[in-house]
């Protein structure tokens, strides 16, 4: 063997031993950092160094399910335990790969959407998580279903829900309630010509009695709620120009403040108090 080639042999070892060294260091110094993380504090902290689940998938050789399972049961053990300050940090890693491994894993989607939502308080990341799994999963009205849920009911954003529960009524198979619940965000959005025209459809539409009665009191709302806030503007300007309530809403047609005092949807003449200047439904619409 030549002297060129003994120098180029030496030359290797000594650079495969060095990078064999300096590769342990990483790994070193990842498992320090890994256990300055108190184990009693988070147990199995090693997960949240794991890579994404899109490059972790090719590592699991066909059982990424099973994968996605374990690390499933961790976070519901994780998740549980309120000793950890700080265990909404890296929720949306851990869900995101539980989806990237198994997309068509509903469960840990929506339960990571649910811990998001009322424990971490932080909505836009349970809309993110729900938004994932409708992405990865376009056939399934559940995940915008929940999102609308969720901007409806916790947040109020009646605007927004209204685009979530129209995704979801594009996805066959939707439950009918879907379509009911979007009129409801339509109405609290104050849009009550919308409301009413929406309602009137799912009477006009309703298979069974119990809808066509549910349809028929929120478009009692509807009116009574368009019609009291009619004579709510006219007996405030009744009071400010002369200077007291009208003793009955007929003043109110006479001063010329209305054409004609409204009735409400079952010809009832609406409740009016001279006192207050307030007035409201005849009905609770539940109880007609």
């Amino acid at each position: 063997m030549s002297i060129k080639s003994r120098s180029e042999k030496s030359f290797s070892t000594v650079f495969l031993v060095l990078f064999l060294i300096l590769t342990c260091g990483v790994f070193l110094n990842l498992k320090i950092a890994t256990d300055r993380i108190m184990r009693k504090k988070i147990p199995g902290s090693s997960i949240i160094y794991l890579p994404k689940g899109e490059y972790l998938k090719y590592a699991t050789f066909g059982y990424s399910s099973f994968l996605a399972d374990l690390i499933y049961i961790w976070a519901i053990q994780y998740y549980s335990d309120y000793n950890i300050p700080d265990r909404f940090l890296y929720l949306d890693h851990i869900f995101s790969i539980i989806a990237e491994l198994d997309p068509h894993y509903f469960d840990p989607i929506d339960l990571g959407a649910f811990i998001a939502a009322y424990e971490a308080q932080d909505l836009d990341l349970a809309l993110k998580i729900l938004d994932m799994g409708l992405e990865k999963n376009p056939k399934e009205w559940f995940f915008p279903y929940m999102a609308a849920h969720y901007l409806q009911f916790i947040r109020k954003d009646h605007e927004r829900a209204q685009e979530y529960y129209k995704t979801t009524m594009s996805i066959e198979g939707c439950p009918p309630i879907v379509r009911r619940l979007y009129a409801d965000a339509i109405f609290k959005a104050m849009d009550y010509e919308r409301a009413w025209q929406t309602w009137l459809e799912i009477y006009n539409t309703a298979e069974d009695e119990r809808t066509k009665r549910v349809a028929s009191n929120h478009l009692y709302t509807i009116k009574a709620t368009m019609d009291t806030d009619t004579l709510k503007e006219a007996i405030a300007q009744y009071k400010e120009k002369y200077g007291r309530y009208p003793t009955d809403l007929s003043r109110l047609v006479s001063a010329g403040f209305l054409d004609s005092i409204p009735r409400d949807m079952d010809d009832k003449e609406y409740l009016y108090d001279s006192q207050t200047g307030e007035a409201k439904p005849p009905t609770i619409p539940w109880k007609r």
